[in-house]
C-alpha cells in the first residue's frame, strides 16, 4: 500500500468517516453519516487497482476475478478494515468500510468479524463457481434445490452438474444469500418468492428466481449471453425485419417458457438499434440483455429497482418521448391495455406473451377484458397488432436447440378477422400469405427436418397439428 493511501486512510478514519469510495475518474469519496464528501484528486483505473491490489488476500484476487469481492485486510494503526470491489466494464470500483470508534469495539469481537467475512467470502466465490461451471457447460439453467444435486439443463434435458454433490438446505442457503441483492431479500422474505439478475464479469448475466419448497430455499439461473445474436442469424423471414421500421403498432413474440422469447426480443431491439435514429425505452423484470447505444438512446429500466410495475412505467414513458417501447411481459389486463394504447400513440411496443401460436395470442388478450369491453379491444388490437413471432426451441440434430417459428402480420385480411371474431380462421390467411413472409408453425417444423435440422420425431412432439404435419411429411416422402 502506497504511503500516500495510508495517509488517506488514517485521516479518513481520525474524522469519522465510515466509508472510503474508490471510482475511476472521480477523487476519493468520503461518507460521515450519509453525507459525501471528495478529496484528493481524481483516480485513474489503474491507480485504484494498484491500491486494490496491495490489500488482496489470494481468495480475494479469485473472486474479483470473478466480478466482485469482500474480504477484511490489516492496515497498521487502523487495524481491520473490511473491503468491497468489483469489476464494472472491466475497471475497479472499492469500498473501504472503517470502524467509526474502533476503541471502544472489544478485542475479542474482531477475529469474528473477520471470519464472518471470510465465510461470506467464501459462499460467494463457490456460487460463483457453480455459475461459472453452468456456462462452461453450455447449460441454458442452473437448478439449485436443497437434499439434491445442482442440475443444468443443456439442450432442453436436466442432468446433474458434474463433480457436485448433495446441497443442504443450509448450504444451499449459505450459497444464495450473500449476492441476493436486499430489496430482492426484503421481496423473498414478504412473499417466498423473488426475482433478480445478477451479473458475473466474464460469464455474463443471470436471470434468477428465489423459491421456497418443502425442502426449503432452492434457486434457478438462466444464463443470458454477453453477446446479442444478430436479427440476420436467427432464421426469421427477411420481411420480419420490415416491423423494426415501423413508425407505430405492437409487436408481439409469444412461446412457452424456455423458449428463446427473450433472445428474439434482443435480437430485434438491436437491429433497431443499429439501423435507426430512435430512443428506446425498455421495462423488463429483470433486465436481461445490456444494450450499448449505438445509433440509439436507450433506457433500461427493471420493476422494483427503477419502477414499481409494468403499468407505471408505461405510463410514465408516454412523457418520456419514446419511439420505442419494449414490454418484458404483458402479465395483466391494465398493462395490456396501456400497452394498445401506447401503440395507437404513435409509438412502436415490442410485448411478450406465453402463447404458442398467433390465433391463440389474439384470443389471450381479448380474453383479459370484461365481456362488454370486447368488441372495443378487438377493434383497438385489429388497428394496432402489426406482427406476431410464434416460437419454440426444437432439439438440433447432432447437439444443441434451434428455433421454428409461426410469423403472422397485421395485414387488412388479418385486422378484418380479429374486429369480425374470427380469429381461427387467420391460419388459412397466414398461409395464402407466405409471400409475404408469413408461416405457421407446420411448415417451420417442415422446413427445418427438410434441411436435416431436426428429426422428424422431434417436430411431431413440437406441433399443435399432427395430423397436418403427419400428411406433409407424407407428401415429401419423409419417413417417421
Amino acid at each position: 500500500m502506497s504511503g500516500w493511501f495510508q495517509q488517506v486512510l488514517a485521516g479518513a478514519a481520525k474524522a469519522g468517516v465510515e466509508e472510503l469510495r474508490l471510482a475511476p475518474g472521480r477523487k476519493v469519496l468520503w461518507v460521515r453519516r450519509g453525507v459525501e464528501s471528495e478529496v484528493g484528486e481524481k483516480q485513474s483505473d489503474e491507480r485504484i487497482e494498484e491500491i486494490v491490489d496491495g490489500f488482496l488476500t489470494p481468495a480475494a484476487r479469485m473472486d474479483l476475478a470473478l466480478g466482485k469481492a469482500e474480504w477484511s485486510a490489516d492496515v497498521a494503526g487502523l487495524g481491520p478494515v473490511t473491503i468491497r470491489a468489483e469489476l464494472r466494464n472491466g475497471a475497479t470500483h472499492a469500498i473501504f468500510f472503517l470502524e467509526v470508534n474502533s476503541t471502544q469495539v472489544p478485542v475479542k469481537e474482531v477475529p469474528a468479524v473477520r471470519a464472518e467475512t471470510d465465510k461470506a467470502s467464501a459462499n460467494r466465490r463457490e456460487m460463483h463457481q457453480l455459475l461459472v461451471m453452468t456456462q462452461q457447460a453450455r447449460a441454458s439453467d442452473l437448478h439449485l434445490s436443497a437434499n439434491v444435486a445442482p442440475m443444468i439443463r443443456v439442450d432442453g434435458d436436466m442432468r446433474p452438474l458434474p463433480g457436485r454433490g448433495v446441497l443442504s438446505p443450509d448450504a444451499l442457503e449459505r450459497v444464495l444469500w450473500p449476492i441476493v441483492p436486499e430489496r430482492s431479500r426484503e421481496e423473498f422474505r414478504r412473499r417466498r418468492d423473488a426475482d433478480f439478475g445478477y451479473e458475473l464479469e466474464g460469464t455474463g448475466r443471470f436471470r434468477a428466481n428465489l423459491f421456497v419448497d418443502k425442502n426449503g430455499m432452492g434457486a434457478v439461473f438462466r444464463l443470458i449471453p454477453n453477446a446479442i445474436v444478430p436479427v440476420e442469424r436467427l432464421g426469421l423471414p427477411q420481411e420480419v425485419l420490415r416491423l423494426c421500421a415501423l413508425p407505430k403498432g405492437l409487436v408481439l413474440v409469444t412461446g412457452p417458457t424456455g423458449s428463446g422469447k427473450s433472445t428474439t426480443l434482443a435480437s430485434l431491439i438491436d437491429y433497431i438499434n443499429r439501423t435507426r435514429s430512435s430512443h428506446i425505452i425498455t421495462i423488463e423484470d429483470p433486465i436481461e440483455f445490456v444494450f450499448e447505444n449505438k445509433k440509439c438512446l436507450v433506457n433500461q429500466r427493471e420493476i422494483g429497482v427503477h419502477t414499481n410495475s409494468f403499468r407505471d412505467a408505461l405510463r410514465a414513458a408516454l412523457r418520456e418521448d419514446p419511439d420505442v417501447v419494449l414490454v418484458g411481459e404483458m402479465r395483466d389486463l391494465e398493462t395490456i391495455e396501456i400497452a394498445l394504447e401506447t401503440a395507437e400513440t404513435g409509438h412502436l411496443v415490442f410485448g411478450t406473451l406465453h402463447t404458442s401460436s398467433a390465433p391463440s395470442t389474439i384470443d389471450r388478450i381479448v380474453d383479459q377484458f370484461p365481456s362488454d369491453r370486447q368488441s372495443q379491444i378487438r377493434v383497438m388490437l385489429a388497428e394496432s397488432l402489426k406482427g406476431v413471432i410464434a416460437q419454440m426451441l426444437c432439439r438440433r440434430t447432432g447437439g444443441g436447440r434451434v428455433a421454428a417459428f409461426e410469423v403472422m402480420f397485421g395485414i387488412p385480411a388479418v385486422a378484418h378477422l380479429i374486429r369480425e371474431k374470427k380469429a381461427f380462421q387467420i391460419p388459412s390467411v397466414m398461409q395464402t400469405g407466405q409471400k409475404l413472409g408469413m408461416r405457421v408453425m407446420n411448415d417451420s417444423l417442415l422446413d427445418l427436418v427438410k434441411r436435416g435440422l431436426i428429426s422428424p420425431e422431434e417436430a411431431l412432439t413440437k406441433t399443435q397439428d399432427r395430423t397436418g404435419l403427419l400428411g406433409a411429411m407424407k407428401e415429401a416422402r419423409i419417413e417417421v
